[in-house]
């Protein structure tokens, strides 16, 4: 078996969720359900099947329910397998098991930049590298984390993953700009524009919320300037250590994507999810159809 070429995966968790309030008011956006998982659990077992040892949950104050997610259920546990429900077992020990978890806090909201940094203090010195998992984007299929860390292996430097978007979309997009390679779907990147008008757009190349970033990251945060807000940009810091003639790729990942962070992205998601459930997924169909053709 091959070893995965890192052992952390960060998960920034400080946001307010405030498209879902006022569910967010007590409910952290990251355990809303997508049918009877929570996304930061899906993002997590993304980590793991990549071959990441611990998940560094950036939360904010107020947001403990997360944690508590992942921590132990032994009483729950035990009460349900005296009731003989032992797929219910299952479900509820699985998130303990998937992964170590640990929560590192970011005390205010200065950006996805700030929030990465915040973790440098958990991960080890001797890691070369460290992942980043927006909870917010579920990529489907899982595993390009696993080609990312294949890219860093080959060309060393950070990797992240990009979607190949039609054109007259890209305007919503931060898009890169790059270079090909000898693999259609592994390029160079020289740059990085924020929402570019359609004309404009150096690629059809879009960021998603996966990141293999070096660690020399940490040093480039440092140096970037905050923008507004007070905000530091991941983006600027990535930006900075290509100027300085760090390698970085973008993997294309071919498959899908959902957003969980808005209120009309996550009812596709739970939708798209619940029809491929063999319990929901017959009975919903029929009723979809049904409910369409009125």
């Amino acid at each position: 078996m091959t070893t995965s070429p890192f052992r952390s995966a960060v998960v920034p968790a400080a946001g307010l969720g405030t498209r879902f309030l006022p569910t967010t008011k007590t409910v952290p956006k990251e355990l809303l359900p997508v049918v009877d998982t929570p996304g930061i659990e899906l993002v997590a077992a993304e980590a793991a099947e990549a071959g990441a040892q611990q998940l560094l949950i950036v939360t904010a104050p107020g947001k403990e329910a997360i944690a508590a997610h992942f921590a132990d259920s032994g009483e729950l546990e035990q009460t349900l397998a005296d009731r003989g429900k032992d797929a219910l077992v299952a479900k509820v020990r699985r998130a303990h098991e998937l992964i170590a978890v640990r929560t590192v806090t970011q005390a205010e909201p200065l950006g996805l930049g700030h929030a990465v940094g915040c973790a440098r203090e958990a991960i080890g010195a001797d890691e070369g590298c460290f992942a980043v998992l927006l909870p917010d984007d579920l990529v489907l299929p899982s595993g390009v984390l696993t080609r990312m860390a294949q890219v860093r292996e080959e060309k060393g430097g950070s990797v992240l993953c990009a979607f190949d978007i039609p054109r007259e979309e890209i305007s919503a997009y931060g898009v890169f700009d790059v270079t090909d390679t000898g693999d259609a779907d592994v390029k160079q990147v020289h740059g990085m524009v924020e929402k570019p008008a359609a004309a404009d757009a150096p690629s059809t190349f879009a960021a998603a919320g996966r990141y293999l970033l070096d660690v020399a990251v940490f040093d480039a945060l440092d140096r970037i300037t905050p923008g507004a807000g007070g905000e530091l940009q991941l983006t600027d810091a990535v930006a900075l250590l290509i100027s300085e003639g760090h390698p970085v790729h973008v993997v294309v990942h071919r498959g899908g994507r959902h957003d969980l962070g808005n209120p009309g992205s996550y009812v596709r998601a739970f939708v798209d999810f619940a029809l491929a459930d063999p319990d929901y997924g017959p009975e919903l169909r029929e009723w979809l159809t049904a409910r369409l053709a009125n």
